[in-house]
């Protein structure tokens, strides 16, 4: 994969895009300077000059709320990158159509054959027939019609795309929405021109370089590097990095070989120290053996060690799982761990998604190709599963400050109060404060209170493990009543279940912790962030990744791994002492991997460290130094552990020649 080349085009598609979706805005009378009043006559919506059908006028009053929500600037890079994820999946799934990813097998942005084609109008009426037999609903003799007429093209390629986003939103809700969702509106026009806002990704990026899933985490590292860039200048300056900016500041797509090793020496080790001769082992090359241990490390380790593991048990989190790279790769190994098991193949993706797999962030890119990268990797091993309507467990964390829990509680009538209200009361004429000794109700209101700051906090948030049950419980309460409660119960579930979703995975307790967090400063925090660390996370407070590497211990369970890649600096730096002497005197470091400047192409030695939790502190784990010699042309070492003059040094010293 040529990744120089998709940082030169994914800076430029967003600035395309981003201009596209201004235009489009525009002839919804949505600038800058606010919104214009739409007037609606008949079957017509006018408005700054345009003309749009009028039932395009809910949809509109939508976007119109999120505009006096968000502000301008936000609305806009929210809808632009929506619409870039949704051209890079679709994009990424009608290269495997012959595998059957879109169901019609039919290509929507290119054409076999034809250079800037488009396959989707030669063969629309097949594609109408698919997408209506897979439930979308579509007028036939309108799209006809479009198609015969000839001159109609740009219509029918819109009304084909989205019917293909409407069938797609069941098997990816995260990120494409229901039908009618206000993000239509501003899907930009001239989508068929040879200069449309979309083209490059088709004309500039190889089709092979689509192939791999893992080209959707390079893309959202170089969508967002102009933005880095400019964050990064401010950084330097002295100022702080807006909440809005975090994503931007830390984000750093991880190569793939130091995923695979943080996956195998924590999943794996979890799998292999029950079971010691498993043959996954041969299929993990960067797997560090456990060396000799003293008599007090086997007698811990056997009595922390389980006699057996269920699959479906292992727990997985990758706190700040940026596009998903970790995941995928715990994806691959915990296949070959349901496979070792004689589970039936159609069923493992399936049990691995519902199960096993947990991932959080606070962007909401992010989350979205996280979802889809994890989805598309489990679609390989399933050919049906997109029909299987899995959800799954990775969430971008959402504040709550918007939330009016006493006047959600009484909308949702849990304990079946007579007088309620109507439903245009839930917002307006229901009280700001309601008395119940429900402890449902006090538990939201203290959720609410934890969340409040969730874009600047993220993962860092506390969650008791002892709420975990009644999370559970009222989590699935709403999910019912999402699906059959009265009207007002729908609403208020809506509004709630996101809140519940982000508490229940910070609640839960994980077998493994996983992740490369993200990587900032104390100079570069805003106010409310460094208090919060100043207070939390004292020992930490000096960087992100240290506040992360603290609060992903307090998300393990006994004898959990927790493995993450960070900066070196919490090695030596005298800020970190006592982090350092938490670790030591609470976990075992079992292996860790020492990275020099440039290794993962950045400019500080790196440390891809795993540890275990509540471990021996006299486990004896096994260390390397990894030098910008020993990488090959391919970004993986040539060897694994690294037969460089460091190593092969205290190796000597060791007497482990």
């Amino acid at each position: 994969m040529n990744t120089a080349n998709l940082k030169r085009i994914a800076p430029r598609a967003r600035t395309a895009f981003i201009t596209a979706i201004k235009a489009r805005a525009a002839e919804f009378g949505i600038t800058a300077k606010g919104h214009a009043e739409p007037v609606v006559s008949g079957e017509v919506l006018q408005v700054a000059g345009f003309t749009h059908p009028a039932s395009s006028a809910s949809a509109l009053k939508r976007l119109q709320q999120r505009l006096t929500n968000d502000g301008y600037e936000t609305l806009i890079e929210h809808m632009a990158y929506t619409w870039f994820n949704r051209f890079c999946a679709i994009r990424f799934m009608e290269l495997k159509s012959e595998e059957g990813y879109l169901e019609h097998g039919v290509r929507l942005l290119s054409h076999p054959s034809q250079p800037q084609g488009f396959e989707v109008l030669d063969r629309a009426p097949e594609v109408i027939d698919s997408l209506i037999a897979e439930g979308v609903a579509l007028d036939k003799p309108a799209l006809l019609d479009l198609l015969l007429a000839g001159n109609e093209q740009e219509a029918l390629f819109r009304e084909l795309l989205l019917g293909q986003c409407h069938r797609l939103h069941r098997a990816m809700p995260f990120l494409f929405e229901a039908i009618d969702d206000e993000t239509e509106l501003l899907l930009p026009t001239g989508l068929i021109r040879t200069d449309a806002f979309w083209r490059e990704l088709v004309d500039e990026i190889p089709e092979p370089d689509w192939q791999q899933v893992e080209v959707i985490g390079w893309l959202y590292q170089f969508y967002i590097l102009d933005e880095k860039e400019r964050v990064d200048k401010k950084v330097k300056t002295g100022k702080a990095v807006d909440s809005s900016e975090i994503p931007a500041k830390t984000q750093l797509f991880t190569p793939n070989w130091i995923v695979q090793y943080l996956v195998q020496n924590s999943v794996g080790r979890h799998w292999l120290q029950t079971y010691p001769e498993s043959a996954i082992k041969s299929a993990m090359p960067y797997y560090i053996e456990p060396g000799e241990q003293a008599p007090e490390v086997i007698s811990q380790l056997s009595e922390l060690t389980p006699t057996s593991i269920e699959p479906e048990s292992i727990r997985v989190l990758d706190p700040a799982c940026g596009s998903g790279h970790i995941l995928v790769e715990a994806y691959n190994l915990l296949y070959r761990i349901y496979e070792e098991r004689g589970y039936r193949s159609r069923e493992i993706p399936e049990l691995i998604l519902r199960h096993n797999l947990f991932g959080l962030d606070i962007d909401d890119r992010a989350a979205q190709l996280a979802g889809f990268a994890l989805l598309m990797r489990a679609r390989q091993d399933d050919r049906r599963l997109f029909s299987r309507g899995v959800n799954l467990n990775i969430h971008s964390l959402q504040e709550s400050r918007h939330l009016n829990i006493p006047k959600l509680w009484q909308a949702l009538n849990l304990n079946a109060d007579a007088n309620h209200g109507q439903i245009q009361d839930m917002f307006t004429k229901a009280p700001e404060t309601l008395v119940s000794n429900d402890p449902h109700q006090t538990l939201l209101a203290d959720l609410r209170q934890s969340f409040l700051n969730a874009k600047t906090l993220g993962s860092l948030i506390d969650v008791p493990a002892e709420q975990a049950s009644a999370i559970d419980d009222l989590y699935s309460t709403l999910l019912e009543l999402n699906d059959q409660g009265d009207a007002m119960q729908k609403l208020a579930s809506k509004e709630l279940l996101p809140l519940l979703a982000q508490a229940r995975l910070l609640a839960k307790r994980y077998d493994t912790v996983v992740a490369n967090p993200p990587y900032m400063g104390s100079k570069g925090m805003n106010a409310d962030l460094k208090e919060f660390a100043k207070k939390q996370f004292p020992d930490s407070k000096s960087d992100l990744f240290a506040m992360f590497m603290e609060s992903g211990f307090n998300l393990l369970k006994v004898n959990g791994f927790h493995a993450m890649v960070t900066m070196q600096s919490w090695m030596f730096l005298s800020s970190y002492e006592n982090l350092r002497l938490k670790i030591l005197n609470h976990s075992s470091i079992e292996c860790m991997a020492h990275m020099a400047n440039m290794v993962m192409g950045i400019a500080f030695g790196t440390a891809a460290t795993v540890c275990r939790n509540h471990g021996h502190m006299l486990t004896r784990g096994a260390f390397c130094h990894v030098e910008n010699e020993d990488i090959g042309s391919d970004g993986k070492p040539t060897q694994f552990p690294p037969l460089n003059e460091r190593n092969l040094k205290a190796a000597k010293q060791s007497g482990n020649e």
